[in-house]
């Protein structure tokens, strides 16, 4: 299994920005004057009065509550077999089908079912309660019969979670989208194969 980076977001920043009426010249000033644009990149700081009127909130206003932005990291490994995106609300594994199943099959081998043991131990460690697995499939063939199939994958890798995890404190969210929200571009096979694919995701507890 690939691990993603841990990402966090602790501090919020308050950026006031100060509009200053600009120093004229002055008669006596001999010294080059300097085309637009090569002016220094960082001037001198300018002194702020804290206790200008300006600077105040008005009366009765109130700052809005702080809040974590939420930041997207996303790790895929080197051969692009499978994806890992973490934000601060969810964590989403996406297989590609071709590590999962034979082609135009719902049949999970070996490989796929270690693959799927590595999510389970992440589902653990989230004390996840709600997991969602959702199949999708490229636009090659009958939009129904991407519905079908995609469905039937989905119910597999969650027959295997179900297995792997043995609680009957999870709740399994299964579907079947076939082409629908593709990630990629159907127009190449490289696309095609991203598209196929099923995604498992599930709440973020642990940061």
């Amino acid at each position: 299994m690939i691990t993603a980076p841990r990402t966090a977001l602790t501090a919020a920043v308050l950026l006031f920005v100060v509009n200053l009426p600009a120093t004229p010249a002055s008669a006596d000033d001999t010294g080059p004057s300097e085309p637009p644009g090569t002016e220094p990149s960082a001037a001198a700081p300018v002194k702020v009065d804290p206790t200008d009127p300006d600077l105040k909130l008005p009366e009765g206003a109130t700052l809005a509550e702080a809040k974590v932005l939420d930041i997207k990291s996303v790790v895929e490994d080197q051969s692009g077999d499978e994806r890992r995106e973490d934000t601060n609300a969810d964590v989403t594994f996406a297989l590609q089908a071709e590590v999962l199943f034979d082609k135009d099959s719902a049949k999970l081998g070996a490989e796929a079912k270690a693959r799927i043991a590595g999510i389970a131990e992440e589902i653990r460690k989230q004390n996840a309660t709600q997991v969602r697995v959702f199949g999708f499939t490229d636009n090659l063939g009958s939009s129904a019969h991407g519905d079908t199939l995609s469905k039937q994958r989905a119910n597999a890798v969650q027959a295997v979670l179900d297995q792997d995890l043995n609680t009957p404190s999870i709740t399994f969210d299964v579907r079947g989208y076939g082409e629908q929200y593709p990630i990629a571009d159907n127009s190449t096979e490289a696309g095609r194969k991203k598209n196929r694919r099923v995604e498992v995701s599930f709440p973020r507890t642990q940061q």
